[in-house]
């Protein structure tokens, strides 16, 4: 099967070029609308990303170490979608209780869990010298 017959057997898969970004745009900006407003581990993780963000900027330290902070929350962020994903997946199938559903959702907690470790070690690693130098 050539790649053409699959595209034309999928009706998803017809925008190309600048309408297939226009459309990707607005399902993007949709999922983080609908992520903002139903759940609420984004909100929080939101919340901590708009703090510390402008902390991060204005912190006396090199533009690698506030990229680095910065994109450390901002993986908390992606990694909760995508565990949100798995969530909403999960329900979709059934609300019933099952060993499998219950590990995958498991499985996307602790990667937000992971996630949100990486990024207290990161702001630590930045942080912690510069409250000393400043003491």
């Amino acid at each position: 099967m050539n790649s053409k017959y699959h595209i034309d057997q999928n009706p998803h898969k017809g925008n190309r070029g600048l309408t297939r970004a226009w459309h990707a745009a607005k399902n993007s900006w949709c999922g983080l609308v609908y992520a903002f407003l139903e759940e609420s581990a984004f909100r929080q993780e939101l919340s901590l990303f708009v703090l510390l963000t402008p902390l991060a900027l204005f912190l006396p330290i090199s533009y690698l170490e506030k990229a680095l902070l910065i994109s450390s929350l901002i993986m908390v962020l992606v990694v909760e979608l995508l565990n949100s994903s798995v969530e909403a997946a999960i329900d979709r199938i059934s609300f019933e209780h099952h060993d499998l559903s219950k590990r995958a959702k498991d499985f996307g907690s602790a990667a937000v869990m992971l996630a949100l470790l990486i990024a207290l070690l990161m702001w630590s690693a930045v942080c912690i010298p510069l409250v000393f130098k400043l003491s």
